[in-house]
């Protein structure tokens, strides 16, 4: 299996770990502005410092089975302007770019719970992140995935890149326990997140499982493998903070 990833300098982009342990999968290809401080046989690298325009690197984009696109950044400051062409216009050139070059891709975006899939609500980064998720679910590929984890825990040293994240980190730490107690379908690892691309990437649609979790349709993704958990358990993992959407698979409540 050959995976692309973009945001690999990130916190859930540093998910790439998890690929790199996969005995499936053969290449990682990281594509940024910036190199990956790791090092790897299977990972390869291209710096590109143009997220708009792939052209110049597109022999090197062809041939890949899936894409974890893990590029994003905090709202906190920005105007809608600066944030649509992170979020919105880099994703997409990406995305558009890699659906022609491989129409077989299974592509996973990571985007955060409370998107808003109308693309006109009144939080601005709920909105473009919609109408991101919107327009992704329209290109040609195998099948799209839009992950909406909730709060994310980093682990084996990953840090956060958002400095006002990587302050609130260590202070949520300890409380962490309580929330997961407390509200089972919060919290979310690297590691599990990682996992989840991968076992996403490898699965159809024909192998989903259709639930209904509080009155609302959602994808549950066969998991067991991945921690030994239950099925339940793997249901209650993805109820709340990963919604899964994919654009080939109509779903019905009940």
């Amino acid at each position: 299996m050959k995976i692309i990833l973009f945001g690999a300098n990130g916190m859930v982009g540093q998910g790439v770990r998890e690929c790199l342990l996969a005995e499936d999968v053969d290449l990682v290809r990281t594509i940024g502005r910036t190199p990956v401080a790791q090092a790897n046989g299977k990972l390869k690298q291209v710096v590109h410092p143009d997220l708009l325009d792939y052209r110049a690197i597109e022999d090197e984009m062809k041939g890949f089975d899936a894409c974890f696109f893990c590029l994003g950044v905090s709202s906190v400051g920005m105007s809608e302007e600066e944030y649509t062409r992170v979020t919105h216009d880099f994703t997409l050139a990406a995305a558009s770019t890699l659906a022609r070059l491989n129409p077989q891709m299974t592509f996973v975006y990571v985007t955060g719970a409370g998107t808003d899939s109308t693309g006109q609500g009144r939080t601005m980064w709920a909105r473009v992140k919609g109408r991101t998720e919107n327009e992704l679910l329209r290109l040609p590929f195998k099948a799209a995935y839009m992950l909406r984890p909730g709060f994310i825990q980093p682990l084996h040293g990953i840090r956060s890149r958002t400095r006002l994240y990587r302050l609130l980190y260590p202070l949520a730490e300890p409380l962490l326990p309580l929330i997961r107690r407390l509200f089972p379908n919060t919290v979310l690892t690297t590691e599990s997140i990682g996992r989840a691309m991968l076992e996403i990437s490898k699965n159809t649609p024909s192998r989903m499982a259709v639930s209904t979790v509080m009155g609302r349709p959602l994808l549950i993704i066969s998991l067991m493998r991945l921690a030994g958990t239950s099925m339940s358990d793997d249901k209650r993992a993805l109820a709340s903070p990963i919604g899964l959407r994919n654009s080939s698979l109509r779903i019905s409540p009940g």
